[in-house]
């Protein structure tokens, strides 16, 4: 790329600029609008993403600061801090919920062919929530407990390459199983969940949209066993039955066999019980599959960790979701670089990387190449250590 060009601007050359003015226009965006259009908010709240800005108004002095480097940054005219609030106020979040969804979708293509622990031609998804903290006077909308304040992203995340495929912003005192209604449901994929998403009726849904579901059972499951198969206790395996539900209600709602699949974890000392409705693969698979499903806590952990995801530049319902996903944009777009210019360092780095700089005018392969991390053999022998190694 152009040496001549900011860090932040060629960033941005991986944005689809004609799918971003389709979803601009889907919800008429930038109607009536002269100056601080939609997608100079996008760069604004980006900027504030990677750059780990604390407020609207420290978005705004650093922004001032760089003002001769923003005209080639894409961003015109002046930052106002008051500009950018109206705009997280007003501008519709659906915008940049459909454009994330755009990224996402190219995102999986990239990586399709990506290996995780379990050798299965399905797609896998986990499928969970997190809880984000609210101030409740602040954030009267978003009631969670009588004096607490909270949403939760309610998330389905591709096993493969760990992407975001689905997202869903409620109040904090939505139950984890209402999702469930909300999530699109893929033919022939598996979707992995807790005990928490256990509700028959819900789950039929799977079986009747021919999709498959992994599901920690709860211990007061009422079942009648109808078949048992030979299983390898070396392996850990406890059992792999085929039953049916005895509940009245239970029975109703999922009429159908279903099989429960038992393991011992040796690592946690726990024993856990699995209930699928697919009856083909491996019983240890199962087991593989749900262990597998860690990775989206490890994802709700990052992004808490790495984006501005837990304070917000805003208050109302339209502001937190419009920071929400534009911090899911900017984790895709990171995605997205790595596998496309095949850089050898994880997501962390490479935020870390562009954090300190995205006004620099290098080419955008060269600044990941040559942050190399120092050599404690190669540190100067007059400068003083804190601790000796």
């Amino acid at each position: 790329m152009n040496s001549g060009r900011t860090i932040f601007s060629q960033l941005m050359d991986f944005i689809p600029k004609n799918d971003f003015d389709k979803c601009v226009r889907r919800y008429k965006g930038n109607y009536r609008i002269r100056k601080f259009s939609c997608y100079n908010q996008f760069l604004c709240l980006a900027f504030a993403q990677l750059t780990y800005r604390e407020s609207l108004r420290d978005i705004e002095t650093c922004l001032r600061a760089m003002q001769s480097k923003l005209y080639h940054s894409g961003m015109r005219g002046k930052v106002a801090r008051n500009t950018l609030a109206i705009a997280n106020e007003k501008r519709d979040w659906r915008i940049y919920a459909d454009f994330a969804n755009v990224l996402i979708n190219r995102a999986r293509k990239l990586y399709a062919g990506e290996d995780f622990a379990v050798e299965i031609m399905q797609t896998a998804y986990a499928f969970d929530s997190t809880t984000i903290d609210l101030c409740l006077s602040l954030f009267p909308w978003a009631r969670f407990r009588k004096r607490k304040g909270a949403v939760k992203l309610h998330t389905l995340i591709d096993l493969r390459g760990n992407i975001p495929c689905f997202i869903y912003v409620s109040e904090g005192r939505m139950h984890d199983v209402n999702a469930l209604d909300k999530l699109p449901l893929e033919p022939g994929a598996f979707y992995i969940m807790d005990r928490a998403y256990i509700d028959f009726s819900r789950l039929h849904k799977f079986t009747q949209s021919q999709a498959y579901f992994v599901v920690r059972a709860k211990k007061n499951l009422d079942y009648h066993r109808k078949e048992s198969r030979v299983i390898d206790k070396t392996t850990g395996l406890r059992c792999d039955q085929t039953i049916k539900l005895k509940g009245q209600k239970s029975l109703r709602e999922y009429p159908l066999p279903l099989r429960r699949v038992a393991y011992y974890d040796t690592e946690s000392k726990k024993r856990y019980v699995f209930l699928s409705n697919n009856f083909v693969l491996d019983a240890l698979i199962i087991a593989k599959l749900y262990k597998c499903r860690w990775q989206i806590e490890l994802f709700f952990k990052w992004i808490k960790q790495h984006l501005r995801i837990k304070a917000f530049y805003g208050t109302s319902p339209n502001a937190v979701k419009t920071q929400i996903w534009i911090a899911i944009c900017v984790y895709v777009i990171v995605a997205i670089i790595k596998k496309e210019m095949n850089i050898d360092r994880s997501l962390n780095e490479i935020l870390q990387i562009l954090s300190i700089s995205l006004f620099e005018k290098v080419p955008i392969y060269q600044v990941f190449t040559e942050y190399c991390e120092e050599d404690l053999n190669q540190i100067d022998s007059n400068q003083l250590l804190l601790f000796d190694f």
